[in-house]
């Protein structure tokens, strides 16, 4: 098959769960990459803010916080180079794989270099492969799919129950060593998950189609000089950024959100001067609202690894029938629901076919949700430290849930559907862009944080959420006429 073959539509033969059986490979490889990636997400802010004594770092806790919210931008705002490298030089297969080498070396990093070496190599290489990875990734599943086959938003669903599966086992596991035995083995499971997720992807790669083990777009070899300079030129920029000062651990989160909103402008404007067709351009015109919530909701969403862990550590009553439950455990809550609640969502966007909602509407109502869900901490203000019962925090991540379930797997599936045919790869890219953005400003807000006086956080985010929400469903049915015939 060709790049520019649409996939058949597959009624018949082996199935994974009634999808087309190629779905369980990128399955399998989210599923470990998650267990590995929040596993290690799960224990390495507090590695970072607690105390030498305890076995981490003694950095500052609102200084910590800035440092995750701009690790995890930096993983969304690397897919940028992930996508393009599938899309221009080796493809999407072969990226995948590479990315999944580079985190396994970051894992290990942490796990064996001690102190803040150890994290900033860790974190960077993490960072890096996984920008890769998750691109590649959902741009495998969308090549399973006709872009009308009314089975792909029940795939992307059912695939990011993979993702879940990882992400609930992955803390649970981390966590249990690191209360245990210390952080660094904790980093080590993570190391030795990504490596079960590689040699899983080595055996059942060449099952995949044809389109992501090619070039769909092949830089000429021209133009290889300049991209070779344009590197140098970016390595060198870091690199005097950081001799003088101007990049440091403090300004970090504020210049990765600019870094991200500058190439945000520079990758809309570069597709849509690329000589699209007019349906191409309209599509990518509907994309600019879906962005926008998207990043909204991320940047609440994204604070379960920076104000809801520190929230977990000091404001949350974790007994758990008499024993100290782990803070990481927090972390394996969200994914637990996704596993028990994603196959309610794609069997029901599976039976209502083309009646279920629309993108936009579903973005509309999951940023919302997502608000609310923000609103809810608010009568458990004042409760003191370790005060606020377990069960109410449990059914407050059931509302951010729900709304990720309405938002995400949609977002990943519209950006394959509303991908030009020569941006595939980088479409996905801009939608992880979105990401990045909401995900970066979480360093920038958690740090106003506070917990003797969590009201007025907790009141302006969950009410800017809601209003961005209501705004989306508004202009739904606008949104939806630009995408000239994609739901």
């Amino acid at each position: 098959m060709s790049s520019t073959t649409k996939p058949e539509r597959r009624t018949s033969g082996r199935t994974f769960f009634g999808q087309p059986f190629e779905l369980s490979t990128p399955f399998a490889v989210e599923l470990w990459e998650r267990f590995s990636f929040y596993g290690m997400q799960g224990i390495v802010l507090l590695y970072m803010y607690y105390s030498v004594t305890r076995g981490g770092l003694g950095i500052d806790e609102g200084l910590a916080k800035g440092i995750m919210g701009a690790y995890g931008g930096s993983v969304y705002l690397f897919t940028i180079i992930g996508a393009w490298v599938a899309d221009r030089l080796i493809g999407a297969d072969r990226t995948l794989f590479g990315s999944a080498v580079v985190v396994m070396l970051g894992h290990i990093a942490l796990a064996l270099v001690p102190g803040v070496a150890g994290i900033g190599v860790g974190l960077v290489l993490i960072a890096l492969g996984s920008g890769g990875l998750k691109a590649t990734a959902t741009t495998i599943v969308g090549s399973l799919y006709a872009r009308d086959d009314p089975r792909r938003d029940a795939g992307f669903s059912l695939y990011y129950l993979g993702v879940n599966l990882g992400g609930f086992a992955g803390p649970l596991l981390t966590g249990l060593l690191q209360s245990t035995l210390g952080f660094h083995y904790g980093f080590g499971l993570a190391a030795v998950g990504m490596a079960a997720g590689l040699v899983q992807y080595a055996i059942r790669r060449r099952k995949l189609p044809d389109a992501v083990q090619h070039v769909t777009n092949p830089l000429p070899r021209s133009r290889y000089p300049l991209v070779v300079v344009v590197a140098v030129v970016a390595v060198v920029v870091v690199a005097v950024a950081v001799l003088t000062g101007l990049l440091n651990v403090s300004t970090l989160p504020v210049v990765v959100v600019a870094v991200v909103v500058v190439a945000t402008i520079a990758y809309f404007v570069v597709i849509l001067s690329s000589g699209l067709t007019a349906d191409e351009r309209s599509r990518v015109f509907a994309f600019i609202p879906l962005f926008i919530g998207s990043a909204v909701f991320w940047s609440l969403y994204q604070q379960q690894f920076t104000v809801v862990t520190v929230y977990a550590d000091q404001r949350l009553d974790r007994d758990l029938f008499g024993f100290p439950m782990p803070v990481s455990w927090v972390q394996s809550i969200n994914p637990i629901m996704i596993i028990a609640l994603s196959g309610l969502f794609a069997a029901l966007w599976t039976r209502l076919g083309d009646r279920q909602p629309s993108t936009p509407t579903k973005f509309g109502l999951g940023t919302g949700i997502m608000g609310v869900a923000f609103l809810l901490f608010l009568p458990f203000v004042g409760t003191g430290e370790n005060g606020t019962p377990l069960l109410a925090l449990v059914g407050i991540l059931l509302v951010f849930t729900v709304a990720e379930l309405l938002l995400s797997p949609s977002g990943q599936s519209v950006a394959t559907k509303l991908a030009p045919s020569k941006f595939q790869t980088q479409m996905v890219a801009l939608f992880f862009l979105s990401v990045s953005l909401g995900t970066a400003m979480t360093g920038v807000l958690s740090r106003y944080y506070d917990p003797e006086n969590e009201a007025p956080y907790f009141t302006v985010l969950g009410l800017v959420a809601v209003v961005v929400g209501i705004v989306l469903l508004v202009v739904a049915r606008p949104v939806l006429r630009l995408m000239r015939g994609i739901r």
